[in-house]
């Protein structure tokens, strides 16, 4: 059975959609990956655009949301944060979780591209947990 997931930060333009992606490539046709802003920037950061183009996914067809824009797709299997902190509202779902990754935003390509490596590495680690 799909697993439903939602990443969650601030601007919904580099931590939670490159979460997306790796749900997307890792997990497949077992996932439905979603991702959205507490206060969305209305774009997807060239950076993340690029780090992500180097692993061959085009970040370029994601749109930066809102959790209002995602609320449609609830409830979801887990919802994970990423330091959005008290700006993240509620969604129905059955897990929460928050992980502490660095907002990438203003790094230079090297230490953006251990952030994206970073969030690749969790989210391979609960795409394994979801499927016990």
């Amino acid at each position: 059975m799909k697993k439903k997931l939602l990443f969650v930060c601030i601007e919904n333009s580099n931590r939670s959609q490159m979460s997306q992606a790796f749900a997307k490539i890792l997990g497949g046709d077992l996932v439905e990956a979603y991702s959205a802003g507490s206060k969305p920037s209305g774009i997807v950061n060239p950076k993340a655009i690029a780090a992500m183009k180097e692993l061959g996914y085009d970040l370029s067809t994601h749109d930066s949301k809102s959790l209002e824009e995602v609320k449609a797709f609830a409830p979801f299997d887990v919802v994970v944060t990423m330091g959005c902190g008290d700006a993240c509202p509620w969604m129905p779902a059955k897990r929460f979780v928050d992980w502490q990754i660095p907002d990438p935003k203003h790094m230079e390509p090297a230490e953006f591209n251990q952030v994206r490596d970073f969030i690749r590495d969790k989210i391979a680690s609960l795409l394994i947990e979801l499927a016990d």
